[in-house]
């Protein structure tokens, strides 16, 4: 790449920032959001704390920067609606889906919000953490990180004293993962910036049926992972029978014996699935084994919402995962098995997120400089949504791989580099290592 290439990349950094600019209020703030941003997508070697970023960017300081995140009033739920907004320009469509998923931060000591002795997935194990419910963007132009909400377990929530320590607003009372969930679909809704009416989630989501009633209630549809024991009843017509609007039972006549998920996938012929490709991957198509029955849901101890109960396989049989959708009866097998399959994008996009934007690489204790930090490292990921797209000719479903930085993250890292660790007019070794690697995965670089 060329100075002049460098040039344009900090120009498109420097006219996404003016956008986001108005929100943080005065000059100063505004200055220090501009340089945090900037330090996330800089910073390679180190964790990406105040005093790190600080280090990489010029007219910033560790303690002006922690400030910024700890005691300035700019709102995240603003910078949020901004980024909703962007990203609905990026990735807005119709057959956009809605993902729920938490994802840990492993902590040490009990005076971080929210800190605790729980269950994280990105742990693999109950351990010491932080966890964040996130809601992510997957449509046919690609995927983004869109919103987050902070969990706070039960004995933070009974515990007054300590959540007045942590700066947890007084109106916070405990609320479940679905919950929460919950609350950022509702806010997506509301803010209207990205199309689409369907959801998709795990089984910590999909396992809880006022979850799924919610769901309903609010218009969703959804296609959701449930545990195998979840009760059905399999309809016995091809269709489900008219339904009329606030009816939740009916004769049985037309249903099964009740049975669990698992137990009615056993009984599937083989001439139930269908082979069906979902997305390309890095490794190439990605296609699965999926099968579909109408049934009823379960509404207590009696029959509920009709809809369908679906399965995946991978190609050789393996990796059975059940799930339950509230779909019309007439939607295509092919679209509820896309929805079900674009739940994945979310975990690309948290490792993606924690490696190239510094999700998880933060030093704060309190409630609001959580959002802070969370808000500004999903801005930063979506400034490499914004090169991916513009400079690298790729949409956002097409990520590089996640072991290594993808092209996008080696050309902000050097455009937006001011000075490094090295003396002025000495040759940064790590500058270099990026200037090759952009040589290497960028198609756009040898044009430039």
């Amino acid at each position: 790449m060329d100075e002049q290439a460098f040039d344009e990349i900090a120009a498109t950094f420097a006219a996404f920032h003016r956008r986001f600019a108005p929100l943080f209020g005065r000059v100063e703030a505004q200055r220090r959001s501009e340089q945090y941003v900037r330090g996330l997508l800089v910073q390679q070697t180190d964790r990406r704390n105040a005093e790190n970023l600080a280090e990489l960017v010029d007219g910033a300081t560790p303690r002006a920067l922690q400030r910024f995140l700890t005691e300035a009033p700019w709102s995240s739920e603003a910078v949020i609606a901004e980024l909703q907004a962007v990203l609905g320009e990026r990735l807005g469509a119709e057959d956009g889906v809605a993902v729920l998923d938490d994802s840990g931060f492993p902590k040490q000591g009990t005076k971080s919000v929210g800190v605790a002795r729980q269950y994280s997935g990105t742990l693999g194990k109950v351990g010491n953490c932080q966890v964040g419910v996130f809601l992510a963007y997957v449509s046919g132009r690609g995927r983004a990180l869109a919103d987050a909400a902070l969990y706070l377990p039960e004995r933070w929530t009974d515990d007054a004293a300590r959540c007045r320590a942590a700066g947890v607003p007084a109106t916070v009372g405990f609320r479940t993962k679905p919950e929460l969930g919950l609350a950022l679909l509702r806010r997506l809704r509301e803010r209207g910036q990205l199309p689409g009416r369907w959801v998709t989630a795990d089984e910590a989501y999909g396992g809880v049926p006022t979850f799924r009633d919610a769901l309903a209630g609010d218009g969703w549809r959804y296609v959701l992972e449930v545990p195998t024991t979840t009760t059905i009843w399999p309809i016995t017509a091809e269709a489900p029978p008219p339904f009329a609007p606030g009816e939740r039972t009916r004769a049985r006549a037309d249903l099964q014996p009740p049975r669990s998920v698992a137990e009615l996938a056993a009984t599937l012929p083989e001439a139930a699935w269908q082979t069906l490709t979902v997305a390309e991957g890095a490794q190439g198509p990605r296609a699965y084994r999926f099968a579909a029955v109408c049934v009823r849901e379960a509404a207590g101890s009696t029959p509920g919402r009709p809809g369908w109960a679906l399965w995946r396989r991978n190609l050789d049989g393996s990796e059975l995962k059940h799930y339950l959708s509230n779909a019309p009866a007439d939607t295509p097998l092919a679209r509820l098995a896309t929805v079900a399959s674009w739940r994945w994008p979310i975990e690309t996009e948290f490792e993606q997120a924690k490696n190239e934007a510094g999700l998880d690489e933060y030093e704060v204790r309190s409630w609001t400089s959580w959002y802070h930090h969370i808000t500004l490292a999903l801005l930063a990921n979506a400034f490499l949504l914004s090169l991916e797209q513009d400079w690298g000719g790729k949409a956002a479903a097409d990520h590089p791989p996640t072991d290594h930085p993808g092209a996008a993250r080696a050309a902000a890292a050097a455009a937006l580099q001011r000075r490094g660790p090295l003396a002025a007019g000495g040759r940064d070794p790590a500058a270099e290592r990026t200037r090759q690697t952009l040589a290497r995965q960028a198609p756009w670089a040898q044009a430039a």
